[in-house]
């Protein structure tokens, strides 16, 4: 597992560190001089002390993210701020991926916010659509993971590949690429 920390916030935090010293000594300078805007320099000033402040905190970490090698694009299509979510993924999917992207959504969907249920587990399902005539969708549901909302690093989540589902995807997978 790899962490994604590198949004950017350290360099911005350090030209927001300089911008503040720069009006800064702006506001000093106009304050020698008698400048008409000395006061609005101060008001200036003010605020890139509390931008640079923010800056800081963002990047100690707030948005750290774990990618998991192998995980293919997915998007939500249900969830109910508790402890059920619903992913979709492409029907081109294979087992392993199928694997790791359950592994990476059971990462970006941890919370302490949500609630749990009396089993105080986060549920994210897989699906996908396939199209078995013209006009026509079905869902298959082809895998779920079931991970703890109690703690950040669940080691113990319960990863659950439906094998006749993954089956029953296949045929329309070859039928797409025949």
């Amino acid at each position: 597992m790899e962490t994604l920390t590198s949004l950017g916030f350290s360099t911005y935090t350090q030209w927001s560190i300089i911008a503040t010293v720069v009006f800064f000594l702006l506001a000093i300078v106009g304050f020698i001089f008698k400048w008409g805007i000395r006061f609005r320099l101060v008001g200036i000033t003010g605020f890139m002390i509390v931008l640079t402040v923010g800056l800081f905190g963002l990047g100690l970490g707030l948005f750290e993210r774990t990618e998991i090698p192998g995980a293919v694009r997915f998007s939500r299509v249900y969830d109910n701020g508790g402890n059920q979510v619903v992913i979709v993924v492409k029907p081109s999917i294979t087992e392993t991926e199928l694997e790791a992207t359950l592994k990476q959504a059971a990462n970006d969907y941890f919370s302490y916010g949500r609630t749990a249920g009396a089993d105080n587990q986060l549920t994210i399902r897989a699906r996908t659509l396939v199209h078995p005539e013209s006009g026509k969708s079905l869902p298959l549901y082809i895998g779920q993971v079931k991970r703890s909302l109690s703690m950040r690093e669940d080691e113990n989540m319960d990863i659950d590949i439906d094998k006749k589902q993954m089956q029953e995807l296949s045929k329309y997978q070859d039928t797409v690429k025949g």
